[in-house]
C-alpha cells in the first residue's frame, strides 16, 4: 500500500530588485568631488592667485611710494625696466645662477644617490649627514660660507695654511666673477640633499629583478645605468629639476646674506633686484614689473621642461 507524499512547496529565491538612485543621489556624488576639493581651491585663490594678480595690476599702474595706485600707465613700469642697463646685467646672472645651481647639483645629486643606493657599513648614517645641508636655512648656510672664505678669518685659509699649501692667506673674492661663483657653489651645496632624496625614492622602487635579467644578458653597468635606471627614475628626476628651478630661479638668502647683490649689481638676480627697488628705492610699480617678468621666464621654462620631458618618456613606452 503506497501512501503519497505530500507536497512540499519549493522556494524560489528571487533576485532583489536594483534600486535606482534617485536625482538627489545622483546630483550629490557629481558635487560630492568638487565639495572635497573646495577647501584647497579657495586658499590657492587667496594666497596665489590673489598675490598674482595683485602683482600684474601694480606692475601696469603708476605707484607712489606708499603703494596708492594713480592708475593705468601703459606698461611704462616695463619700458623703465627694460631700459635700465641694470638689467640686462640681473637677467643674465640670474640664468647663469640657475642653469649652473640646476645642472650641476642634478649631475651630483644623481651620483651621490647612486652611491647612498648600494648597501654598505654606515648608510644610514652617511644618508643623515647628507641631510644636514638640507635641514639647515640657507641664511645659515650663507653666513658659514662667509665665514669660510674670508681672507682674514676664514677657516678655508686657516686649514691651508696648517697643511703648507699656502704661505700667506688668499683672498678668494678678488672680483664681483669671483664672489658670484662662491655663492652659486654654496647655492649647489644645499641644493644637492634634495636632488639626492628625490632621485633616491625613485632607485629604491626599481625591482632587482629587472637588474639581475640584464646581468644575465650580458650588460656592463653602463648598459643597465642607462637603459635601465635613468628611464626608471626619469619621473622622480623630472620632479626635482621643475621644482629646483622654481626654488633656485627665486632664491633669496643666500645672494642677500652673502653680497646683497653688491657690488654695483653685480651678483645681483631678480629676487634681490626687485627687493632693492621695491624697499630701497621706492619704486615699486618697476618691482612688480620685474617680478612679473621673471614670473613669466619661469612659467615657460619650467612648463616646458615639464612637457618636453614627459612626452619623450611617452615616446619611449
Amino acid at each position: 500500500m503506497s501512501t503519497a507524499t505530500p507536497d512540499v512547496p519549493v522556494k524560489v529565491k528571487q533576485t532583489p530588485k536594483k534600486q535606482v538612485p534617485s536625482s538627489s543621489k545622483k546630483l550629490m556624488r557629481r558635487v560630492e568631488p568638487y565639495i572635497w576639493i573646495a577647501p584647497s581651491v579657495i586658499l590657492m585663490a587667496i594666497f596665489i592667485v590673489t598675490p598674482i594678480l595683485k602683482v600684474f595690476q601694480l606692475a601696469s599702474n603708476q605707484v607712489s611710494r606708499t603703494g596708492k595706485l594713480k592708475g593705468f600707465n601703459n606698461f611704462e613700469n616695463f619700458v623703465n625696466v627694460v631700459k635700465n642697463p641694470a638689467f640686462s646685467l640681473v637677467l643674465k646672472n640670474t640664468i647663469v645662477w640657475t642653469i649652473a645651481v640646476v645642472v650641476i647639483s642634478t649631475v651630483l645629486g644623481f651620483m651621490l644617490a647612486l652611491i647612498l643606493n648600494n648597501q654598505f657599513r654606515g648608510r644610514k648614517i652617511a644618508r643623515a649627514i647628507v641631510v644636514f645641508p638640507w635641514a639647515t636655512t640657507l641664511v645659515i648656510q650663507a653666513s658659514a660660507w662667509n665665514f669660510i672664505i674670508n681672507k682674514d678669518y676664514g677657516t678655508l685659509n686657516t686649514l691651508l695654511l696648517r697643511l703648507g699649501l699656502i704661505e700667506q692667506a688668499v683672498n678668494w673674492t678678488p672680483s664681483p666673477a669671483a664672489y658670484f661663483a662662491w655663492e652659486i657653489a654654496c647655492g649647489i651645496f644645499v641644493t644637492i640633499p634634495f636632488v639626492t632624496f628625490c632621485v633616491l625614492s625613485g632607485l629604491q622602487s626599481i625591482d632587482a629583478s629587472y637588474y639581475e635579467a640584464a646581468t644575465v644578458d650580458g650588460a656592463n653597468y653602463f648598459q643597465k645605468l642607462f637603459k635601465i635606471t635613468l628611464p626608471l627614475v626619469k619621473s622622480s628626476l623630472t620632479v626635482s629639476t621643475v621644482l629646483n628651478i622654481i626654488y633656485v630661479f627665486n632664491s633669496f638668502p643666500i645672494i642677500w646674506t652673502m653680497t646683497k647683490g653688491d657690488p654695483a649689481n653685480h651678483t645681483d638676480t631678480l629676487v634681490t633686484y626687485l627687493y632693492k627697488l621695491a624697499f630701497y628705492n621706492g619704486r615699486q610699480g618697476e618691482a612688480a614689473a620685474v617680478s612679473v617678468i621673471g614670473f613669466l621666464i619661469l612659467l615657460i621654462c619650467a612648463s616646458t621642461y615639464m612637457i618636453y620631458t614627459l612626452r619623450k618618456g611617452d615616446d619611449d613606452l
